[in-house]
């Protein structure tokens, strides 16, 4: 692969697919050894499509990898990737679990599978991302300590979509305050459909289109206007898997807003747009996608980091696309490391001097 040799990666969002039967044994009382929880899926569907089934009718139904833990690091060999941050397939939807008992016992049995079967086995090349219930303020906090001080996670996902309340909301402020005193970074990172208005859409594809993308405008003016980034100036959050397109759009409605009506967002003590350049809130960008230059003109260099999605996505396609980013000529070259490097290592405050470089 072109240019990975001499400009190493980090792979900040990758994916495991968990089943029901890998976390059962993890369950903690009184949900161990109850059967009848296979009655149920444990976590809900995205929302009504059944998406392997729209492969099939489109010709794409092809084996999806499901990789173990060796499969993952042979494909960091392969795609020359020095460390994957691992977030869960079937556990994006965890924002739409109703009951907080169960939210806190699932959450707690997928964080110890995950560390099991992958994180324990080569915390060099893997890390983690904990599942939180924040169906359940304090237990979310709780487990948040727990999955970081004891099993080395970086971070815990916020979901974004799903959730009762948005994430501005005050109930969360346990969560926060933990992630801040941990200096661990928060993930919002999306998939389901409820909630966003695109019921009325009757294709995958337009809800596909639009799902990313609105959830993250959604929780990002919730989290801004509800003052969240003032009450926890340290904490650093991270918009996962939607591009980075929206962003300077929604910067510039959200400086628009508050200059209009800033008295119905009196906790935010200054225009969005600071809280959006001050090296702490990070967006994914694909490599390849046009509105990038623009991004780093608006917003600076240090915010931006990129991601396989491997499995979601074909192993193959990240590895291409990383040479297509090295020949892009609209990015400075100053600037690539930073996004392929730099930039994840501040974001998910990883020891550089123990990272494993291909």
């Amino acid at each position: 692969m072109a240019g990975a040799a001499h400009r190493p990666v980090i792979d900040a969002d990758g994916h495991v697919f968990e089943s029901d039967q890998d976390i059962y044994p993890y369950l903690p009382a009184p949900f161990c050894g109850q059967e009848i929880l296979f009655a149920t899926p444990f976590f809900p569907a995205l929302d009504g499509f059944h998406r392997q089934a729209r492969r099939v009718l489109d010709g794409r139904s092809g084996a999806i990898d499901n990789p173990n833990v060796d499969d993952w690091l042979g494909y960091l060999d392969e795609a020359e990737i020095s460390l994957s941050v691992l977030f869960p397939t079937a556990g994006l939807a965890f924002g739409l679990v109703c009951d907080p008992d169960w939210a806190c016992g699932l959450s707690r049995g997928y964080n110890d599978w995950l560390y099991e079967a992958f994180l324990r086995r080569h915390p060099r090349r893997l890390k983690g991302m904990a599942l939180i219930p924040m169906q359940d303020p304090a237990c979310g906090a709780d487990e948040l300590r727990r999955a970081v001080r004891e099993q080395g996670y970086v971070g815990g996902i916020l979901p974004a979509a799903g959730l009762r309340e948005s994430l501005g909301h005050r109930m969360y402020c346990p969560i926060y305050e933990a992630a801040q005193e941990l200096n661990c970074v928060l993930a919002v990172h999306g998939a389901p459909s409820y909630g966003l208005g695109l019921e009325t859409l009757h294709r995958l594809i337009e809800v596909r289109t639009l799902t990313h993308g609105f959830s993250q405008m959604l929780q990002m003016t919730s989290l801004m206007f509800e003052g969240v980034f003032d009450a926890f100036p340290r904490l650093r959050f991270a918009f996962c898997e939607a591009g980075v397109g929206w962003v300077p759009y929604l910067m510039e409605r959200l400086d628009l807003e508050f200059e209009n009506r800033p008295g119905q967002a009196p906790d935010l003590k200054c225009l969005p747009s600071e809280h959006l350049k001050s090296g702490r809130i990070f967006f994914h960008t694909e490599l390849v996608e046009r509105g990038l230059s623009r991004a780093i003109a608006e917003l600076g260099e240090d915010v931006f980091f990129c991601a396989s999605d491997f499995p979601h996505e074909p192993k193959h396609e990240f590895i291409n696309v990383l040479d297509e980013f090295e020949e892009r000529t609209d990015i400075p070259e100053a600037v690539k490391p930073k996004i392929l490097w730099d930039n994840p290592i501040r974001m998910y405050a990883l020891d550089e001097a123990q990272l494993a470089r291909p």
